[in-house]
């Protein structure tokens, strides 16, 4: 393999590539990308262990590139001396910064079969490359993902970012029913002629590319592998918490919005079939609810969210102001109420997740008004209340947001359920 160094970009991505199967096995071909932004101290011993490892235990063709982020250090010209001195490592330089940006560019300008990518720290145990890789070189699965909270996973991480994690990724799942159990670990894999279709479709260049890949690839009908690994949280992240929570709230509600508008259709795309029963009069039941029901349902659901709203609230209030803990609180139980509604509740079929989500995140942030309202109210009226009455207050105002919320669920967001379930 040749280890010269590559600068600059190529073209826009091509997606007109052959969708045809290549050969597997022996023959197949794996990219693994390391995108940097100011890495030069990181870089060197990045790569030396990383180009050890497949050098000595991987059994395909590798070629590793470097995707420096538009680096205003040294990172380039490390780069470049590590290229010139390794053989199969090679450079691709963007002039615009962009985690998102730099997997688009270099995926989509890759010659291999399969393109991964890892985060420089090399946080995640290289021991599960192989068993990321496996799935898609044989064809079963489209897109491969490491995840720290799957079962047999092992993590080293502050309870601080475990929290922020698994509520992220609970989020996730309750707006859009994702079955991946971890959006944001630094190491994926993808079939490059599968990769090629979906990267146009992606929007985001930043932290949200990988949600975003992977909530499109499953829209899709896409199979994506879970993989445990083995996981060390790196202190020096670059990740700006706060500011990343908020681009990705607006980036699962942009994505909703295009499930329901047909936009995040993409096509061309391989089609695995929903699983049917092998008997050919198997009848799936259906069950039927009333009012009764759906007010018993609603109040028990409606329990469990505010309890668990209120603890959020809690815990998050020790890091942020009031209004950024609560929004955040919010966010994730409005969420899990309203896919626990429109399962137990509602019954409310997987197809409509979508629309069910966006309508669902309206009358969310007609509820933050409220309940926001109530805690600038208190703030205005006694500025030295205790985070006791705060929590009194957010109590009562939650209490009477969540009976107008029962009303539009049931007259809006849930319209004409039955009828939709009998279909």
């Amino acid at each position: 393999m040749s280890g010269a160094a590559v600068a600059g970009e190529r073209g826009d991505t091509d997606t007109s590539a052959d969708s045809g199967r290549w050969s597997v096995g022996r023959t197949a071909t794996v990219d693994v990308v390391v995108p940097v932004y100011n890495e030069e101290r990181s870089l060197p011993g990045c790569i030396e262990v990383l180009h050890g490892f497949l050098t000595e235990q991987f059994p395909f063709e590798w070629t590793i590139t470097v995707a420096d982020n538009a680096s205003t250090d040294a990172t380039l010209d490390v780069a470049n001396e590590l290229a010139d001195s390794y053989p199969g490592v090679r450079v691709l330089h963007l002039d615009r910064k962009g985690r998102g940006l730099a997997l688009r560019k270099a995926w989509g300008w890759s010659d291999a079969d399969i393109v991964v990518y890892m985060d420089v720290d090399l946080s995640t145990g290289l021991n599960a490359l192989l068993p990321l890789v496996a799935p898609l070189v044989n064809g079963h699965s489209d897109v491969a993902i490491g995840s720290r909270l799957a079962a047999g996973s092992r993590t080293i991480r502050g309870p601080k970012r475990e929290m922020i994690s698994r509520c992220y990724n609970a989020m996730i799942r309750l707006s859009h029913g994702a079955k991946f159990t971890d959006a944001q670990c630094g190491f994926k894999a993808a079939r490059t002629d599968v990769i090629r279709r979906l990267l146009p479709h992606i929007a985001d260049d930043s932290w949200f590319f990988d949600t975003e890949l992977l909530l499109l690839a499953e829209h899709n009908g896409l199979r994506v592998h879970e993989v445990p690994v083995d996981w060390v949280e790196d202190i020096d992240t670059r990740v700006h918490v706060a500011k990343t929570a908020t681009e990705d709230i607006r980036g699962l509600i942009r994505v909703a919005r295009a499930k329901a508008t047909g936009s995040a259709k993409v096509d061309n795309l391989p089609r695995r079939p929903e699983p049917k029963p092998a008997h050919p009069d198997a009848v799936v039941a259906r069950r039927e609810t009333g009012l009764l029901w759906q007010l018993l349902s609603f109040a028990a659901i409606g329990a469990v969210s505010t309890v668990a709203n209120l603890a959020l609230y809690g815990i998050m209030r020790t890091w942020w102001p009031a209004l950024v803990a609560n929004f955040v609180a919010l966010t994730v139980t409005t969420l899990l109420n309203t896919e626990a509604n429109r399962r137990f509740t509602f019954l409310r079929s997987a197809g409509a997740v979508g629309r069910v989500h966006l309508q669902g995140l309206i009358v969310f942030a007609l509820y933050y008004a409220f309940t926001s309202g109530a805690l600038l109210a208190l703030g205005a009226f006694d500025p030295t209340a205790s985070k006791a009455l705060e929590l009194l207050v957010l109590l009562a105002s939650s209490l009477i947001g969540t009976a107008a919320r029962f009303v539009l669920l049931r007259a809006w967001v849930f319209k004409n359920t039955g009828e939709e379930g009998k279909a």
